[in-house]
């Protein structure tokens, strides 16, 4: 058997992530006597500027490498921008908080780069094994990011729940692959999509019922639908801000990024059967994710719901089931991740050591600085520009951009 060639010019971006991620953890050990460790995060977001210049040489060659495992086609890369852009903007919106908060350690910058790069994977990947790769590359360093606060009792709580949760959900997922395997005898989408094309029921194979169960379950963790998201207030509000923002909009990106090449690559024959189960979660997650979130009085639990509505909206998109759908799901994804760490980041901004100033109540007395810049004249330029916007361009572009259109959807 003919082993697969090694391209490692496809997986440049996560290389280079990688290598960042180290020399992170190799600077700090070798400057131990400096308390400000800014450098750090500079370096950090280098290595992501970097990383996304290895990209752009990437886009348009839809190359696939590692025997067809991992694909650069427009889809992927489309999301290891957006990726690429929340990493950046994390980084920045942590240089003074992570300081302020203690946790300014190599490490804290060393496993956003990480997790980046497992999302990435997640992406690219063409092969239930890179999926899985990929997915607890990004999960085992979420999970230590949410507990890097050691000393305050919130957030090792978060941390723990997640772990806990999260490797059950993983669980799930895992079995959902293993079902699929076992009834397709491919671990590649593309074959599970061909071999499954004959099925006229998804009630003549049980294998394959289980499989679509427990891939929802696992995937509905990931992407905080109703009824799993019962994590998400809890994790969010106890972990750092910063990084309640990193999960808030790369860890939801990326399970939609597998989410929609899983189903619609290769189980586009059951479309009828997993279009019911979404509609219904779809309903159920924007209905309680907005009803619940009316009663909060903490900000990043408010947040927390609002992120789970958000996933409702995700999956109206998802369930279109064509290109227009998909297109939208992406340019709502890349819109959200500024908007979502724009948020956090004001929160991080009225807060203070000792004071994370996270209940609405604690907003009292900034109407006058909103006000005044609410009628700023870059903001009124930039209000009047988004009322006459014709919106459908942007969605033609991603469209475009990503490779999508309603061939590539059917599978």
């Amino acid at each position: 058997m003919k082993p697969p060639e090694v391209s490692l010019s496809a997986i440049a971006p996560e290389i280079v992530l990688t290598v960042t991620a180290l020399l992170v953890l190799l600077l700090e050990v070798f400057s131990k006597g400096k308390d400000n460790k800014g450098y750090l995060a500079v370096l950090s977001a280098i290595g992501v500027v970097v990383a996304f210049f290895f990209t752009l040489p990437l886009i348009g060659t839809g190359t696939s490498a590692f025997g067809g495992m991992f694909t650069n086609d427009g889809y992927a890369l489309f999301f290891v921008v957006v990726f690429l852009i929340i990493a950046f903007l994390t980084i920045l919106i942590s240089m003074g908080y992570a300081h302020r908060e203690g946790i300014e350690g190599g490490e804290y910058y060393a496993l956003i780069l990480l997790a980046t790069v497992g999302m990435m994977l997640m992406a690219g990947g063409t092969h239930l094994i890179t999926i899985f790769l990929g997915l607890e590359t990004m999960s085992i360093s979420i999970y230590v990011l949410a507990g890097m606060m050691r000393e305050d009792r919130r957030s090792v709580e978060s941390a723990l729940k997640y772990f806990l949760l999260g490797a059950f959900a993983t669980g799930f997922l895992l079995y959902g692959m293993a079902y699929v395997y076992g009834a397709t005898g491919s671990l590649f989408l593309r074959d599970i999509g061909s071999f499954i094309a004959g099925e006229k029921s998804l009630l003549n194979s049980p294998l394959l019922l289980m499989s679509l169960v427990f891939l929802t379950i696992g995937f509905g963790f990931k992407i905080a639908s109703v009824p799993f998201h019962m994590w998400t207030p809890d994790v969010y509000e106890g972990a750092p801000t910063s990084i309640t923002a990193f999960m808030a909009t790369g860890v939801k990106a990326a399970a939609f990024s597998v989410l929609v090449r899983v189903f619609f690559i290769g189980l586009p024959a059951f479309r009828p059967d997993w279009t019911t189960i979404m509609w219904v979660l779809a309903v159920a997650t924007m209905t309680l994710g907005n009803i619940v979130a009316i009663s909060q009085t903490n900000i990043k639990r408010l947040l927390a719901y609002s992120s789970i509505a958000h996933a409702g909206y995700l999956l109206v998109a998802f369930v279109a089931g064509n290109s227009l759908g998909v297109s939208g799901m992406l340019f709502y994804l890349m819109a959200y991740a500024f908007m979502n760490i724009g948020a956090f980041g004001c929160v991080i901004l009225l807060g203070k050591k000792g004071e994370e100033n996270t209940l609405i109540s604690d907003y009292a007395g900034h109407r006058v600085t909103f006000e005044l810049f609410a009628q700023s004249p870059p903001f009124a330029h930039l209000n009047a520009v988004y009322r006459n916007f014709d919106w459908t361009k942007p969605l033609e572009f991603v469209k475009k951009a990503a490779g999508l259109s309603d061939r590539v959807m059917k599978g």
